[in-house]
């Protein structure tokens, strides 16, 4: 997701120039109200196993994202020039990497200790010991 919000803006950027500050003004307020949907409805499980967790993560970033776009917005009327954009797209990819590290980081640890727990069942039932609840 970073590297698309990143290519996507250098593109905008640098093939066809200044953004519209009212499509992204627009486009990022009406986003912004269906992902804070999602961020409210999703709020409990922002603790949860990799997966909710994720998409925990995503939904935020995303509503994060659309207030920058906002911003961005309101900086491309007033400077008319295509740098807060780009700017915000950094920002952007930065805080999509971040949480992807994040997500990869917290599966690998589920997926070895669910390795341990397998491993532990196997060897327990082996040697007729029952594993540990």
């Amino acid at each position: 997701m970073g590297l698309w919000v990143l290519g996507s803006t250098f593109y905008q950027v640098l093939i066809l120039g200044i953004p519209s500050e009212v499509m992204m003004g627009s486009v990022a307020m009406l986003a912004f109200v269906a992902n804070m949907i999602s961020v409210l409805l999703l709020l409990r499980y922002r603790d949860g196993d990799a997966n909710v967790r994720s998409v925990w993560l995503c939904s935020r970033n995303d509503a994060i994202g659309n207030v920058a776009v906002m911003f961005a917005a309101l900086a491309v009327y007033y400077t008319q020039t295509k740098w807060p954009d780009l700017i915000v797209a950094f920002l952007m990819s930065g805080l999509f990497f971040y949480s992807s590290f994040q997500i990869i980081i917290q599966a690998r640890g589920e997926f070895r200790e669910c390795a341990a727990d397998e491993m532990e069942e196997t060897i327990c039932s082996e040697v007729e010991i029952h594993p540990r609840p």
